[in-house]
């Protein structure tokens, strides 16, 4: 990949960027995205964040190949440290896992001021980012889903409603604009995920009875059930 051109899952997440809006990616890595959203004039600026040393330098080089250290600040920190408070307008954190990203969210809260748009693109652990979104009063207005070089990828876009947020069991889980929206890939992972959970029920089957056992049986029954009637 070039800052030229994108994969399909930064390119996905590059659509739900608001145009004209200052990008601030988090976890920025080579700082493609930041490059190309400035190169193609969907931002007015952004700022590329990492908190490793060498993903930092990278980032550093690419900005300075493609000549936009005038417009993209690339900066060493942890997390949403590196930004003053309410100076993105929007917030993109791709390819970590879901507890990370929460984390993340959490520990910057008072970097946001309501107005971003949250672009998250967890590796794992959708429901965690579901969650948090929910609990601390983001909605989530946006959702995709696909199949990249044999892994399947979701991406969650959100804007502050400034309430709790009420999602079902299923939403939080799969996502309340993916289950709208069923494409191949949200079905393709959750037929597998079901697959997962009934080799794990049927090993539980088998095992001596306990309350332990008898817990997680009920767990995953209750999963299979809640995925199967959202595809059905």
């Amino acid at each position: 990949m070039n800052s030229g051109k994108l994969s399909r899952r930064l390119e996905s997440v590059a659509a739900f960027i608001p145009a004209g809006t200052v990008l601030a990616d988090i976890g920025s890595d080579h700082a493609y995205l930041p490059v190309f959203c400035v190169k193609d004039g969907s931002v007015t600026a952004a700022v590329a964040g990492e908190v490793a040393e060498g993903p930092y330098h990278s980032a550093q080089k690419q900005v300075e190949k493609a000549g936009l250290t005038e417009k993209i600040s690339v900066r060493k920190g942890d997390g949403l440290e590196i930004l003053a408070p309410g100076e993105a307008g929007c917030i993109t954190i791709a390819g970590m896992g879901g507890a990370l990203i929460a984390s993340i969210l959490d520990r910057g809260k008072a970097k946001l001021n309501g107005k971003e748009t949250l672009i998250l693109q967890p590796n794992t652990g959708s429901h965690i980012v579901r969650g948090w979104l929910a609990e601390n009063g983001w909605a989530v207005t946006g959702e995709d889903i696909l199949e990249e070089d044999g892994k399947i990828y979701e991406i969650i876009a959100a804007e502050y409603a400034g309430r709790h947020v009420v999602l079902t069991e299923a939403e939080r889980l799969m996502g309340p604009v993916l289950i709208k929206n069923q494409n191949e890939a949200f079905r393709k992972k959750w037929r597998n995920e079901i697959k997962k959970w009934q080799s794990v029920l049927s090993h539980l089957e088998q095992a001596d009875a306990s309350p332990e056992i008898e817990e997680k049986k009920r767990v995953y029954r209750h999963l299979i059930a809640l995925a199967e009637e959202v595809l059905t």
